[in-house]
């Protein structure tokens, strides 16, 4: 199959087919919307049914609606008995499911006359096989940063070199040391189905036309740079810094609402007077530790917006939060606080000029690689196996506090407990410089921040093996 339209002068066809999770559909609708603007390509998004989530099942909702230009093409997933993994992360299983069933990826790509495949790292080793049946380049969108991408190409390797040993600290060629309690607790046993997953996939890498990485050079020279050489994997693929993929605008009439009203809150408070609270997608917090921060916020009398997340999958999250959040804690911050367990535009809100601070999690991903340049200051709690590597990432950039965190002490994630977080926390973001600074001046942002042209990108999508 050509690879740049047919003889018939139709337009060439780029298929994305991204995975399970929002940290990963997100990515993969703003890539979709990118290249389906006025490039001389038209753009396919797979859904998989049933989706995990019912923010996954929003977000698809309204990115179709808002930009027809997108196509929609429905993978409906073959039963999968999750008996197998008892106990199973529900994400991890979806992979499993999405994994398994990719072989039936064939007849609807063919029949969708794709000329291109972009698919994300967590199918990687499943996708590329179809793909080189119909003789089509298949490029992977990494969604998170140049570095988890280089412990991901680098990590086979390491076992290989380790046989029967256990994992410790992975010294990555060209990039750094990744130090033992900052591997992925699921790395750490070679059994488990997340490790098996993501082994196979950095096998694979190699075998990719190329890698797409949501992430830019200036934030993370050195991982882009050994990846790009061979340093880290050999006959690695072309590599392309496609980041930050920002947010898509819609025209006014088709922009998606916002349920919890969370913007037009926003809006009437008075200019970097908003703590911005939020752990992150994949990232449920204990009920001590909701009940410890809620706390935390009400003694510190400031504004804040916090989302809140007390379990992996929303679907399963039937409790109110004046239960999660102790008795009257709703009533007595109302005046001051938002709290909501709705899906929301991070970008919107950290640029938003009410936000003078953001309380995260150290993630390999998520709120650090989408930080650089946005307005608020920050303050972030490694949380359980995401600790450094996110952590050493945020810092690299500046203006960042991090709570606990220190080398492989406590994993329990237990920095924030419930009666604490009031005046100590405050008082160690007052000493760190008082008022939140912003980020860097315009001008700085925008030597920063220069995703290419999605026309190059396209044009790279369609080059052939």
């Amino acid at each position: 199959m050509p690879s740049s339209g047919d003889a018939a002068g139709r337009r060439p066809h780029v298929v994305l087919i991204p995975s399970a999770g929002m940290g990963h559909l997100v990515p993969f609708g703003r890539l979709a919307v990118a290249l389906s603007s006025g490039h001389g390509c038209d753009v396919s998004l797979v859904t998989v049914l049933p989706t995990v989530s019912a923010a996954e099942s929003k977000h698809l909702e309204a990115l179709f609606a808002a930009f027809p230009s997108v196509r929609r093409l429905d993978f409906q997933l073959a039963p999968f008995d999750e008996s197998e993994f008892p106990g199973g992360d529900p994400f991890f299983l979806r992979l499993e499911a999405m994994r398994r069933a990719a072989p039936l990826l064939g007849p609807l790509l063919a029949g969708a006359s794709a000329s291109a495949l972009v698919t994300d790292i967590a199918l990687t080793s499943v996708v590329l096989p179809v793909g080189n049946e119909l003789r089509l380049p298949c490029h992977i969108l990494f969604t998170a940063s140049a570095a988890m991408l280089s412990l991901c190409a680098y990590f086979p390797t390491y076992l290989d070199a380790n046989v029967g040993g256990v994992v410790g600290d992975v010294d990555i060629p060209g990039v750094y040391r990744i130090p033992k309690a900052s591997i992925p607790q699921a790395l750490h046993n070679p059994n488990h189905l997340f490790t098996r997953q993501f082994v196979a996939n950095g096998r694979s890498l190699t075998n990719a036309a190329g890698i797409l990485v949501n992430t830019f050079e200036a934030l993370e020279p050195d991982a882009v740079s050994a990846l790009r050489q061979g340093t880290v994997a050999a006959c690695f693929p072309p590599v392309f810094a496609v980041g930050p993929l920002l947010p898509a605008r819609s025209p006014a009439g088709n922009q998606p609402k916002d349920p919890a009203g969370y913007m037009d809150w926003l809006d009437a408070q008075p200019a970097r007077s908003v703590v911005y609270v939020r752990f992150g997608r994949r990232k449920a917090v204990s009920g001590g530790q909701l009940r410890g921060l809620a706390a935390g916020l009400e003694a510190s009398g400031h504004r804040f917006l916090w989302v809140v997340k007390s379990t992996v999958v929303d679907r399963e999250d039937a409790a109110e939060l004046g239960e999660l959040l102790g008795e009257g804690f709703l009533e007595r911050v109302e005046k001051r606080g938002l709290v909501t367990k709705a899906w929301v535009e991070q970008e919107d809100v950290l640029n938003h000029e009410s936000v003078g601070l953001f309380v995260s999690h150290c993630g390999h991903g998520g709120g650090g690689r989408r930080r650089p340049g946005a307005g608020a200051g920050e303050v972030r709690r490694p949380a359980g196996e995401r600790r450094r590597g996110g952590a050493r990432r945020a810092r690299s950039v500046g203006g960042q506090l991090e709570l606990g965190g220190r080398g492989g002490g406590d994993q329990r994630g237990g920095d924030i407990r419930e009666g604490e977080g009031g005046d100590g926390r405050r008082r160690g973001v007052a000493e760190e410089g008082g008022e939140p600074r912003r980020g860097g001046g315009e001008g700085r942002r925008r030597r920063w921040i220069q995703p290419p042209s999605p026309g190059r990108v396209c044009a790279t999508l369609l080059r052939g093996n």
